[in-house]
């Protein structure tokens, strides 16, 4: 166990615990939070997620017995139409009962907390160390913050009561097996591209900005300074 690691699970589990009090008690402001945090989460999506799945999906082709080329980004699919029809259940649930989602609301809890298991997985399973697990796991910090806010803002009493620590704990599960009992390479690629779908959607749904709660010159900061750190560090660090 390195001490990047230690350091990353403790940053999820602050920002996952603590993130609407982090968000509400900024300086900055909601509104440019959660902008600032959706550009990044849009450029991590371009600048490292899709380009490594393509990596992932290169070794895998050069197995004879997968011959779609095409394996991990169906895969990909999967995990974001399942991920899409957790929240369409979530917003019928929203229209049947007066306050939040009734019962479905934990099971939507679950759902997420399996979410962050496997992403906390992967950040901690994958062969990236130091700096460079540092930078890329931070920009997977600011999603798990966009992601909390936005299931406390659908029952703020309950995600505060038990949602937070249910989440917390699949980030603790990932981080422990990631750690000490990493999978092999093929179904590491496997849980990477199912959970990579899943992140798209919730990127694209949860974390870029409606025009009403839009600040559009943070957002561009957040995406084009990340985008810009990023292409920089892999040219001189070749990452």
């Amino acid at each position: 166990m390195t001490i990047d690691a230690v350091l990353l699970v403790l940053v999820y589990l602050t920002v996952q615990l603590l993130a609407n009090k982090i968000i509400s008690s900024s300086t900055i402001g909601r509104f440019k939070w959660l902008s600032f945090s959706g550009g990044v989460a849009v450029s991590y999506v371009f600048v490292y997620i899709l380009p490594s799945m393509h990596r992932e999906q290169e070794g895998l082709s050069q197995d004879a017995a997968l011959t779609m080329e095409s394996e991990l980004y169906v895969l990909g699919l999967f995990g974001l139409l399942i991920f899409y029809g957790v929240h369409k259940a979530a917003d019928r649930a929203s229209r049947q009962y007066e306050h939040g989602e009734g019962p479905f609301f934990w099971i939507q809890m679950v759902f997420f907390s399996i979410y962050n298991m496997l992403i906390s997985y992967i950040v901690f399973a994958s062969d990236i160390e130091g700096v460079q697990a540092v930078f890329y796991g931070l920009a997977v910090g600011l999603h798990f913050m966009a992601v909390a806010h936005d299931l406390w803002r659908e029952d703020s009493q309950r995600y505060e009561s038990l949602g937070r620590y249910i989440l917390a704990v699949g980030i603790i599960i990932g981080w422990v097996v990631g750690v000490f009992a990493p999978l092999a390479n093929n179904t590491l690629a496997i849980v990477f591209a199912f959970i990579s779908g899943a992140m798209i959607l919730n990127v694209l749904k949860k974390e870029i900005p409606n025009e009403e709660n839009a600040h559009f010159p943070t957002f561009l900061v957040g995406s084009l300074g990340y985008a810009f750190i990023t292409l920089t560090l892999k040219y001189f660090f070749n990452w």
